[in-house]
């Protein structure tokens, strides 16, 4: 999986999350407003993530 490949994954991800939770009544608004700026600070840093979990050549 490359890079690009990763972000759009890893973003595409957040978002559907945000959006469950958007669509889900339970959901207190206080809570829902910090957990998105939470998870859009986290799509800023897919790159630092992609680099973390890459898998480093063993040669």
């Amino acid at each position: 999986m490359t890079q690009e490949e990763f972000n759009s994954a890893f973003n595409d991800t957040l978002d559907e999350l945000l959006l469950a939770m958007a669509e889900t009544p339970e959901v207190d608004l206080e809570k829902f407003y910090s957990m998105a700026c939470i998870m859009e600070n986290l799509m800023y840093f897919s790159p630092v993530l992609y680099a973390a979990l890459k898998p480093k050549n063993t040669q």
